[in-house]
């Protein structure tokens, strides 16, 4: 089917191309007459509101305060998409921006990370200069293709924690090119369009993330002019995007109901297929509670350098981190004296560690990580059951 779609859409750009050519028109021409009679503007208001489909795909709640959030969520993609597709979506004088963060949240975006992107492109060569600082984790990756549209996003270089060579004083710098260059080189190809920086924290309050800025080697060291073709693209880009991510992510959503209140292993294709870390094994699902139960978690976990497990709402986005105990990792948990993990989710705090806030809901998606195992280590399934929070001390 993927095959398909992108002939198809190769098929479509030919005769555009020879439509052009047959009337004398270039493509700044094309995109001129579209930002002066406002058909870009319009076309991007009309596919904003296809997003709205998302809310309403089979299996999504429908009662107020879950739509709701889900209306909050379009809002929050769309200045997302603005922001990276439009205002920074120069591939010629990228930025490095925080796309996912406290208040914009897609795909069990997860609260131990500190996101960056800039948009650039396979025609250009970049440096990206920093200090490391005290974070725990960093990683470098290059993505080819373009979120929520057809064929995804496909890893392209990488360079992480243990393959960062940095200077005495903490200081590292970056190439991005197609030929391998310099002590620290992240790969890019022709369809190269976004570098994601992924920091992880251990002690989110303790942490300081590293200082980066990116630039391009062979492009402009300033800002270019704004132009009709840039804008007309970026907001076409945009729109897609924000039809494209919510609908993907409440597909999910729905199949994860295939096994609530459980956590199995998610598909690595499919997670890379959506901007996912290769090196991270990911359990997905969706869990529902009564306000008088609880989903216990319990693992041993797999040697590996750390892991987490968030609570979602159901549209996919962290619930909010910053005020409320949703998540819990491998430095913030509390063992069992066998040395397993008990995680606790339920509405109302039932006096135990490793307690997970729903947040006055009762339904959401839920996600569990393993990071980089390490020696030989093998993935361990958790155990997951619902109980009445009253049998909980038994």
């Amino acid at each position: 089917m993927g095959k398909f779609v992108f002939k198809f859409f190769a098929l479509l750009k030919w005769f555009r191309l020879s439509w052009l050519r047959l009337t004398g028109k270039t493509e700044a021409d094309v995109h001129a007459q579209r930002i002066v009679s406002g058909k870009a503007w319009n076309e991007f208001c009309d596919h904003l509101k296809t997003a709205g489909a998302a809310l309403v795909y089979p299996g999504a709640p429908n009662d107020p305060f879950q739509q709701a959030e889900g209306v909050r969520y379009l809002t929050r993609l769309t200045r997302a998409a603005l922001e990276a597709f439009v205002e920074f979506g120069d591939p010629e004088f990228p930025e490095l921006r925080r796309t996912a963060h406290e208040t914009i949240k897609l795909g069990a975006d997860n609260p131990d990370n500190f996101y960056q992107n800039a948009q650039i492109s396979g025609e250009y060569e970049y440096r990206i200069t920093g200090k490391r600082n005290t974070i725990d984790y960093i990683g470098f990756f290059t993505q080819n293709g373009v979120y929520g549209q057809p064929g995804g996003m496909a890893p392209c270089g990488v360079i992480e924690n243990r393959d960062l060579q940095v200077e005495s004083d903490g200081s590292f710098e970056i190439i991005l090119s197609k030929i391998k260059k310099g002590k620290n080189w992240l790969k890019i190809e022709d369809t190269t369009s976004l570098v994601i920086v992924r920091q992880t924290f251990l002690d989110r309050k303790q942490e300081i993330p590293a200082s980066l800025k990116i630039e391009n080697l062979n492009g402009n060291k300033i800002p270019n002019n704004v132009t009709p073709e840039r804008i007309d693209k970026g907001l076409n880009t945009a729109a897609l995007f924000v039809a494209g991510a919510p609908f993907l992510f409440s597909k999910w959503a729905n199949g994860f109901k295939k096994h609530a209140n459980q956590l199995p292993q998610f598909s690595p294709e499919v997670s890379n297929a959506a901007g996912g870390d290769a090196n991270i094994i990911y359990y997905h699902s969706y869990w529902n509670l009564k306000d008088d139960e609880a989903l216990v978690i319990r693992f041993i976990p797999p040697d590996c350098e750390t892991w987490n497990f968030q609570l979602n709402n159901y549209w996919m986005e962290s619930l909010d981190y910053r005020f409320f105990p949703i998540c819990v990792n491998k430095h913030s948990a509390v063992k069992q004296t066998d040395g397993s993990i008990r995680i606790i989710v339920s509405k109302t705090n039932p006096g135990f560690s490793n307690w997970i806030d729903t947040c006055d809901h009762n339904e959401g998606t839920m996600c569990l990580r393993w990071y980089r195992l390490k020696n030989g280590a093998q993935p361990v399934q958790p155990e997951c059951r619902v109980i009445k929070i009253s049998d909980l001390a038994k």
